[in-house]
């Protein structure tokens, strides 16, 4: 059985950082495609970063660029969003999502994090919560 947790959210002032994970369960990470994402209230879900496996490519949203960086240890089986310098409009829910059955091996980064539909509705988690005090 698939599962997708999300941990590491919290409280953060404005410029701090913070590390969240996100813990697959019943298949492996391995190098299969990958995505965080976020949705504020009453804002539409947007993908924050993803990892391809098609062509091995990153992608970042224009708004976190420079200061998120996603990574993966496929030992743990276990992917990161380390979020820095984080700002107020950082604050949102924050879901991750992943490939159990390697779909989206053919899928691009940025199709992956820009384009609903890609990620079956099986492999995301119910999300953390990060909210930045200004």
């Amino acid at each position: 059985q698939v599962h997708v947790v999300e941990s590491g959210g919290g409280l953060v002032q404005s410029g701090g950082s913070v590390r969240l994970s996100c813990t697959l369960s019943g298949f492996r990470l391995d190098d299969n495609a990958i995505g965080w994402f976020r949705q504020a209230p009453g804002k539409k879900r947007e993908g924050v970063s993803c990892l391809s496996k098609r062509d091995e490519t990153t992608y970042y949203a224009n708004s976190v660029k420079g200061r998120f960086t996603i990574s993966r240890d496929n030992a743990k089986n276990t992917v990161y969003l380390q979020m820095n310098d984080l700002k107020p409009e950082d604050t949102a829910v924050y879901y991750c999502a992943g490939d159990p059955r390697n779909a989206l091996r053919f899928v691009a980064a940025a199709r992956l994090c820009t384009i609903d539909g890609y990620f079956d509705d099986d492999a995301w988690g119910q999300g953390t919560q990060v909210t930045v005090s200004s």
